[in-house]
């Protein structure tokens, strides 16, 4: 079939279970082609191939309301809605999403990025659906990793109460992006080797009640003997006693399965959920047998024989310099102990498992838990070390003021992802942790230059003994610079210059040093005197330095790769505010305050104007004077 062609899913009400699986393997052999080319999630998506057709051969969308949680498995969702031909701009600038788009199609209906959050939305629709007097499906697919963050668990709940008609599809492929951790991954565990399990009450009662005599009576007793024997037969009880019609397991690579299923699904009332068994990277050998999940979400790769296409930079990644230090701290320090929400790979904390299992804590999508157990722990004297996503810090703010900030406990945060990140877009730039830690009375915040200043950091955190404090990086590789043998303390709040000028002053940090530095050459040439600080710490400020700058009323020009809405530009106005400097000359550059879309990140620099030259063109602005002097 010319998958070019297709411009809604209505086609697929005339095929068959055969032409289906035909189509299934042109859609896989599709990805794997695009993919090769782009990067993206290949994984995820091959997995769930024939469950997407499924869905859309038995459900009306954009009527019935498809939400995909986390959103990474939706490019069949894509294709089969019109939108192959935008495969070649998949993830770059200006080109389609990797995850749901409202502006893309009426066919998404819900932008996700993160996970937990499909059962809410839902929800929220299915209420929405029944005060206005509507009919149609909503449909939310969730995976068995999702399943685990606390917001999912509360949508059940609140679900299961209100017996709103939702079906839930539950993807397990026994992964998210490392392998899946917890109690509930275990029940899953259980339901996957029970078999398959159908209830449908109106079949059965019909079939009984055909019975002369005797039939009512009967019904009502095997009813009454089936639901006691399920308890000891059919693991599926786990979400019957949340209220749901519980289906499957189901095979989610057979098309007569998922129909049949399906079907029983649409004619129960109440919530019902379906339990599709799916192969993450079905259908491409190298992400099949991939146990660690190197395939969920890749960059360009050959075809042949699945080989990365990588570029020649052997600077190690700024994840691996901060989880490598952590480890030889750990060595000699028991009190250390790593902790993860389901990001062990991602934070290259595999070698610190494999050296200290005992540990390393990783408690799955959940990342509340992980900041509340951390302060719990180091209310013992333990030295927790949190591992985690810039945006996926985001997800427990209260836990950051209500359970560490405000008892002032020794937890110390690896923020990955800080800044833009690129290819992933707007739910996943790491932004605003700035705005959000800033302000949180006791936290320490620092962001490194380099590797070798970012090995320094993670020491200074851990040993660290007067409340939280946090090192933010970059996603992935450092510069390449030597890396000190003996690792030192930097003094808390404390800044460092790094290039020398009398005319004026450029505050930056991390990722932007390097276009401050190229711009304060650029204005030497032209007679300007540019001094380039590095401002490591971003709370506290060095106070000292500020001080000695705005005495001498030295222009400032703040440079930042995060908002700038309650961002570290904003704490030099504030501190120039507090202390009466009046004619002090503060100009800001850093995240506009809007979100920003995905793309290389020096295309997202350049629509942003993060860029050397506006450095050039803001300082100019600052010295009209000097500048005609020069």
């Amino acid at each position: 079939m010319d998958l070019y062609s297709i411009k809604d899913p209505s086609f697929l009400n005339d095929m068959n279970n055969e032409e289906l699986e035909v189509l299934a393997a042109e859609i896989r052999q599709f990805l794997i082609n695009k993919l090769s080319v782009t990067g993206g999630h290949l994984g995820a998506n091959l997995g769930v191939v024939e469950l997407t057709l499924a869905l859309h051969k038995h459900f009306d969308s954009p009527n019935d309301k498809f939400i995909f949680d986390v959103g990474h498995q939706s490019y069949i969702h894509k294709i089969l809605t019109g939108r192959t031909d935008r495969f070649e701009t998949l993830r770059q600038y200006k080109g389609m999403c990797g995850f749901p788009k409202m502006s893309e199609s009426e066919h998404d209906v819900w932008e996700t990025g993160h996970s937990s959050t499909s059962l809410s939305a839902a929800m929220g629709m299915a209420i929405a659906r029944d005060l206005k007097k509507e009919t149609h499906a909503i449909v939310p697919i969730i995976g068995d990793g999702a399943l685990t963050g606390g917001m999912a668990l509360e949508a059940l709940n609140h679900i299961g109460h209100e017996k709103k008609n939702l079906t839930v599809i539950l993807n397990d492929n026994e992964m998210s992006i490392a392998n899946n951790v917890g109690a509930l991954h275990n029940a899953l565990g259980r339901m996957r080797s029970a078999g398959k399990y159908h209830r449908v009450k109106d079949e059965l009662e019909w079939l009984m009640k055909k019975i002369p005599a005797v039939g009512g009576k009967l019904a009502q007793t095997a009813e009454r003997v089936k639901d006691s024997m399920k308890y000891f037969m059919v693991p599926g009880m786990l979400f019957e006693e949340f209220g749901f019609t519980y289906f499957g397991p189901v095979d989610g690579h057979d098309f007569h399965a998922l129909q049949e299923n399906l079907q029983y699904a649409k004619k129960t009332n109440g919530p019902v959920l379906v339990h599709v068994i799916t192969q993450k990277g079905k259908g491409y050998l190298p992400a099949e047998s991939d146990v660690k999940d190197k395939w969920h979400g890749v960059g360009p790769y050959k075809i042949e024989s699945g080989k990365k296409i990588t570029s020649a930079n052997t600077a190690p990644a700024w994840s691996q310099v901060v989880s490598d230090t952590l480890q030889q701290k750990a060595r000699t320090d028991e009190r250390i102990v790593a902790i993860t929400p389901a990001m062990i790979l991602g934070s290259k904390l595999d070698k610190f498992q494999e050296e200290f299992p005992e540990r390393l804590f990783d408690v799955g999508i959940a990342e509340q838990h992980a900041v509340t157990l951390s302060a719990g722990m180091a209310t013992q004297g333990m030295k927790p070390f949190l591992a985690i996503y810039s945006t996926f810090l985001q997800r427990a703010y209260d836990q950051l003021v209500h359970d560490v900030t405000r008892q002032n406990l020794n937890v110390a945060f690896g923020i990955d992802r800080s800044g833009l990140v690129g290819a992933d877009g707007e739910t996943h730039q790491g932004v605003f942790d700035i705005a959000f830690l800033r302000h949180l009375p006791n936290m320490v915040v620092m962001m490194p230059k380099d590797e070798n200043e970012c090995q320094h950091m993670v020491h200074t955190a851990i040993e660290y003994d007067d409340g939280p404090i946090a090192v933010r990086f970059p996603r992935g590789n450092g510069l390449g610079v030597k890396m000190d043998e003996t690792l030192t303390t930097i003094p808390i709040g404390t800044w460092e210059v790094l290039r020398e000028g009398t005319d004026a002053a450029i505050l930056t940090f991390g990722t932007t040093i390097d276009l401050a530095m190229k711009a304060s050459e650029d204005l030497g040439n032209m007679g300007l005197s540019v001094r380039v600080i590095n401002a490591r710490f971003i709370k506290p400020l060095d106070e000292n330095m500020l001080h000695a700058l705005m005495a001498a009323n030295m222009p400032i020009l703040t440079v930042e790769e995060a908002v700038l809405q309650g961002g570290f530009g904003s704490a030099v106005l504030e501190f120039a505010e507090e202390h009466d400097y009046r004619e002090q000359d503060i100009k800001r550059i850093g995240i506009p305050d809007r979100f920003i879309e995905h793309g290389k990140v020096e295309q997202l620099w350049e629509e942003i104007g993060l860029t050397k030259e506006a450095i050039v063109h803001k300082m100019q602005q600052m010295l009209p004077s000097k500048q005609q002097r020069a």
